[in-house]
């Protein structure tokens, strides 16, 4: 899977104070369709909430919401609004929702193109009055595009959790889903095998339907956390189309045990995985204004090579990154125009650079540098150029290949 550094974004609009009171933004992912992942999430949201925590559940799948209905909301309806323009989110079971469901209802599509599907999903999570909240969870359509890299650039999530079936084919897919995360820094939280073996109600025989242990195999090999498993249950298709999940309606049952067991080992997980070291920022070169931290302190010997845990500017044509193994690049501000990867400074295709280094000013200089996501910055320069991100990994090679280059000329 190829993810380019620029994907070509609007002007960057980072907020440095990006949902305040809520303490985990979780993605719930699987890749591909048909493993039950909006079942899951529902599940997994209302046993996180058994165990005390207050939780919200964004239906993140804008063009096929599924729900509202399995937490009994009537569809399209559309929440109540605050005086200050958020919406309200419906609360069911202690869970506060918010859906493309309740504003279309059941039988009207929303056909819309990528980039309105983005606005809708940023909606949802930032434009909600969420209130204090313990975990967010977002349940994501299929797939490694458009709604996936949004959520990836624009909130701080603390971490994935990866849905898959335990056949061959449901653990591929999911494997390119979970190293789409990997690759934007984003944490992956553990592997949840769903549809994992039904027993017969009458005889108590297992069969596994759609073999067994895949997801624990994948952990393994993978050397992610397994969440667990949860089985095929009738009870659970019923508690999802009558509008009161398994883990409200039978909470004593084989299943809903199961999802407390993987709410209690998420839980863990969050509690074990560390913090990103830069909070979310948006920084006023000239000014310095809004400028991340740099704590010297996080370094550490076998730190994470691409981590940041400290932007400086050097002085105002130079900018400073501190890594998180305690090393630190120096980057001329020029030298940063100059290697933007954006789809305006390299054909996509072929790799051949399309900016005219003589057309990029000596004096030209970030007006504002973003945090994007936990995996890149965004710089709005001062030649109007916006639409290049640098991730981390490409500062830290760029910053290699400066180095490199300069020892060559000693």
């Amino acid at each position: 899977m190829t993810i380019r550094n620029d994907q070509s974004v609007a002007p960057h609009d980072a907020d440095a104070d990006k949902l305040p009171g809520i303490r985990h933004i979780i993605a719930v992912a699987s890749g591909k369709g048909g493993v039950g992942k909006s079942t899951v999430s529902v599940n997994l949201a209302l046993a996180l909430q058994m165990r005390g925590a207050r939780v919200g559940l964004v239906d993140a799948d804008i063009l096929g919401p599924s729900i509202p209905g399995m937490l009994g909301i009537p569809a399209g309806k559309p929440p109540d609004v605050t005086g200050e323009g958020k919406a309200i989110p419906i609360e069911r079971h202690g869970i506060a929702t918010i859906s493309m469901a309740m504003i279309t209802g059941d039988d009207t599509p929303a056909v819309l193109r990528g980039p309105m599907v983005s606005k809708y999903l940023k909606m949802f999570i930032d434009a909600t009055q969420w209130g204090e909240l313990d975990y967010l969870l977002l349940d994501l359509p299929p797939g490694t595009g458009d709604t996936q890299l949004t959520l990836a650039q624009s909130f701080p999530l603390s971490g994935a959790v990866i849905v898959t079936t335990p056949q061959d084919v449901s653990l591929k897919i999911a494997r390119r889903g979970l190293r789409m995360f990997e690759r934007v820094h984003v944490p992956i939280l553990g592997i949840i095998e769903n549809m994992s073996g039904f027993t017969c109600a009458h005889c108590g025989e297992i069969t596994d339907v759609f073999r067994r242990g895949g997801g624990e195999r994948m952990s393994q090999e993978l050397a992610v956390p397994y969440l667990g498993a949860i089985p095929l249950d009738a009870d659970i298709v019923t508690g999802g189309d009558e509008g009161c999940p398994i883990v409200v309606a039978k909470p004593d049952s084989i299943a809903a045990r199961a999802y407390t067991s993987v709410a209690a080992q998420l839980a863990g997980q969050l509690d074990k995985t560390p913090a990103t070291a830069l909070k979310p920022f948006v920084w006023q070169w000239e000014t310095n204004e809004g400028a991340p931290e740099w704590a010297e302190n996080a370094s550490r010997a076998g730190g994470i090579r691409t981590r940041p845990i400290g932007l400086r500017r050097h002085d105002l044509r130079t900018l400073a990154v501190l890594w998180e193994d305690g090393h630190r690049d120096l980057f001329d501000v020029r030298d940063l125009r100059l290697n933007c990867r954006c789809a305006l400074c390299i054909e996509e295709m072929s790799g051949r650079k399309l900016l005219d280094p003589l057309k990029v000013r000596a004096d030209v200089r970030p007006r504002t540098v973003s945090s994007i996501g936990n995996y890149a910055i965004g710089i709005d320069w001062s030649d109007g150029h916006n639409s290049g991100l640098y991730s981390f990994d490409h500062l830290r090679s760029l910053g290699e290949r400066i180095a490199s280059v300069a020892a060559e000329d000693v």
